[in-house]
């Protein structure tokens, strides 16, 4: 058939369609077979549309350029800080490799599951976190906003952690690095080592005092911070750059940000590798510890690593999948993202204790030295005897295993008086059986090995660059959670709210640049994402699974994907998945209830950490961050239950939903158009003109078709009759 004749019956369908559907809007809308005709007509529509070359209908939301893009994108946004300093702490803590079983079995029952629904909703609907709620359920759209002020807490304080790996980042050109030794004090008669540095040693120094130049309480401020305030807003322009253009800027950087991390982390396993002491901490840290893989709390912590190590709840997952084409298989993806950043664990764990490994043979050859230094002494004033030490041991090039010889003989014969002597046991294993985490790793433990590295100014750029960019992988899916969302339902310009966005958020970050501004990190990071993520999630398995119907989205994703899922799915989403997560829920409150609120505070006399509970402001803050959070659902709820605002009204751009692409309402409609928008009944209106006014492009308007369909939902014409279910695609 000539091009010509498809033009001419392309509209003679149109405009047969268009009349049907115009007779069908003048219905009784509690017609059921008239719903479900239009339904049909509708995606009949859709199919024509969708096969035309060269259809008026374009879908212009923007796609990935690659598939490596995405997955590299999804990859950066899930694998994270925490896989680095949180994991590799949970497996030390938590029973070694026996660790590893109770997290690949909540990954695969809670996990993955989850993980694909999220990829599977965003793909389906093509919209942002708001976008796909409404969708679904308009009653349920505030688990979209509840995302979206999740986002922007978690933004806050996690731009500070690259600010801080920023300032590391420039400090590490200078050999030696400036933490390698304690600094010296001057005044007018001596020189002496600084005291607060003495008694702790040069790297933990550096990090509270020169870097932090932390007060002393979360009442005290002190002031701005301005080395850390100029690295936070360095932070700010580098995510606002990157992320002005949406995914078409993003999406390129990700090739760096998200592949730099592994070059760097194999290169310390290959460099930790060949360090002395540092097969004693892999194998310190696989050693399983079965008796504790039995404990309620490590199937508690493995259950919330997993749940936060895939970005689960936040809406860059759903902000990011949106991008994708509607037949992507999105089950192969969440199946390998989930698996990359298990292994990406697995592997930072390995570089981590190889590194504690040689760090803490350094610490324990230090150790035996001054403990022989000790012995020898004591052997010269007769406090102990030479028939005490065997004839073999050489207090000169003395081993380890000799000197805790020797150690346990003394402590056998003098065994009333041995405290009094001043030994210490120097085992490798009390070493590394010191768990740290978070800043604690990364700024202390691990700057501390460095500087015991050849070349230890390079290894030092490598690792905060690292740092740097997991960090920005993530808060690109971050931002990308916040921007996206609001962009399609608002329809305010990506560039400019980016910006906004990212001012509001440096400004507001300004406490945690204040000499306080580590307790106000300790604080949103333990109150402002756990709770009210687990409950976003609890609410996103029931939206789908109760609300749309399990057994329509199971056929949705084989619509999608070509193929049935794996039944395994729907008992997962159906049963076992929210009654884990309730699970969860309820052990994270008991935690949170049984753990006094506070924080761990520098005591700068004594050099060393001590506890502090919140006072009460700071309660009221810490309350005020989970309520904040999850406040946006029953609100949303109550609006849309009590019609409180006109979906249709100009005060909020109405948004529909047709097939991934969103079509704007028109605002300033006339007549009985207008009547049938605003989903009065047909007797409530005079006849209509029946025509193609209603559903036709205007003369000479370059935008998409609009639909007289003014609700967040479903995007076809009947969705505003009172008693469609809202559930209903």
């Amino acid at each position: 058939m000539p091009k010509n004749s498809k033009v001419v019956k392309r509209e003679l369908d149109d405009e047969v369609i268009e009349s049907v559907k115009d007779l069908l809007s003048n219905e009784d809308s509690s017609d059921d077979a008239f719903k479900k005709s239009e339904l049909m007509v509708d995606d009949q529509e859709e199919k024509d549309v969708d096969v035309e070359e060269g259809s008026d209908v374009e879908d212009e939301r923007p796609a990935w350029n690659s598939k490596l893009q995405y997955i590299l994108a999804q990859v950066g946004f899930s694998v994270g800080l925490g896989n680095v300093w949180r994991f590799p702490y949970l497996c030390q803590k938590n029973g070694g490799g026996a660790y590893l079983v109770p997290y690949l079995v909540l990954l695969l029952i809670i996990g993955i599951p989850l993980f694909f629904l999220e990829l599977a909703v965003g793909q389906r609907i093509r919209r942002g976190s708001i976008g796909v709620w409404n969708y679904i359920s308009p009653k349920l759209g505030g688990i979209g906003f509840a995302s979206c002020v999740v986002c922007f807490f978690v933004a806050l304080y996690y731009n500070v952690i690259i600010g801080w790996s920023l300032f590391y980042f420039s400090q590490s050109f200078q050999h030696p690095l400036p933490w390698d030794q304690c600094p010296l004090v001057k005044n007018t008669s001596h020189t002496f080592v600084e005291p607060e540095c003495e008694k702790s040693s040069a790297t933990t120094y550096y990090w509270y005092r020169e870097a932090l130049n932390i007060s002393s309480s979360l009442s005290e401020s002190g002031g701005l911070n301005w080395k850390m305030t100029i690295c936070l807003l360095a932070a700010w322009v580098m995510v606002c750059l990157a992320m002005i253009k949406g995914i078409q800027s993003s999406g390129k950087i990700m090739y760096f940000s998200s592949l730099f991390p592994y070059v760097v982390l194999l290169c310390f396993l290959i460099r930790g590798l060949l360090l002395n002491g540092s097969v004693d901490g892999i194998r310190h840290m696989f050693t399983p510890k079965l008796e504790i893989m039995l404990e309620p709390k490590v199937w508690r912590e493995a259950a919330t690593q997993v749940f936060f190590a895939l970005g689960l709840g936040f809406g860059g997952v759903i902000a990011f999948s949106s991008y994708n084409k509607r037949d992507n298989n999105c089950h192969f993806d969440a199946v390998l993202v989930s698996f990359i950043n298990f292994f990406t664990s697995v592997l930072a764990t390995l570089v981590v204790f190889a590194v504690l490994g040689f760090k803490a043979n350094i610490i324990n050859e230090k150790c035996v030295i001054q403990n022989s230094e000790k012995i020898l002494k004591l052997l010269k004033i007769g406090n102990l005897s030479q028939d005490m030490i065997p004839h073999h041991i050489n207090f000169s090039s003395i081993t380890a295993e000799d000197y805790n010889l020797v150690y346990d003989i003394i402590q056998k014969v003098k065994e009333e008086e041995f405290d009094s002597l001043g030994l210490k046991s120097c085992l490798i294993e009390d070493e590394l059986n010191k768990a740290v985490q978070g800043t604690g790793l990364a700024f202390i433990a691990f700057t501390e090995a460095m500087t015991h590295f050849p070349a230890s100014p390079f290894w030092s750029v490598m690792f905060f660059l690292m740092l740097v960019n997991l960090g920005l992988g993530s808060m690109f899916g971050t931002i990308e959670g916040i921007i996206t969302p609001i962009v399609d339902t608002f329809k305010v310009r990506k560039e400019i709210l980016t910006v906004i966005c990212c001012l509001v958020a440096f400004f507001i970050g300004l406490i945690f640049v204040q000499r306080s501004g580590n307790y106000f990190v300790t604080m949103f990071d333990d109150y402002s994402a756990t709770l009210p993520l687990l409950i976003v999630v609890i609410l996103e398995n029931i939206a789908v699974t109760r609300i749309y119907g399990i057994d329509k989205f199971m056929e949705d994703l084989k619509d999608m994907l070509g193929f049935s899922p794996s039944q395994y799915y729907y008992y997962m989403w159906k049963y076992v998945s929210p009654l884990v997560l309730l699970c969860l829920l309820v052990a994270s409150i008991v935690q949170m209830g049984l753990s006094p609120p506070g924080y761990n505070a520098w005591i700068e006399d004594m050099a060393t950490e001590e506890f502090h509970s919140y006072p009460t402001w700071g309660m009221i803050v810490c309350i005020s961050l989970m309520v904040l959070a999850i406040l946006p659902v029953p609100i949303v709820f109550m609006v849309r239950r009590c019609n409180l605002i006109d979906d249709s009204s100009g005060s909020l751009a109405s948004v529909s939903y047709k097939r991934g692409r969103i079509i704007k309402e028109p605002v300033n409609l006339e007549g009985d158009d207008t009547s049938l928008i605003h989903g009065k009944s047909p007797s409530e209106v005079p006849s209509p003109n029946f025509g193609k006014n209603i559903y036709r492009k205007q003369t000479g308007s370059p935008t998409l078709d609009t639909a007289p369909n003014g609700r967040y939902g479903i995007g076809y014409l009947m969705a505003d009759m009172p008693d469609m279910p809202e559930s209903d695609l």
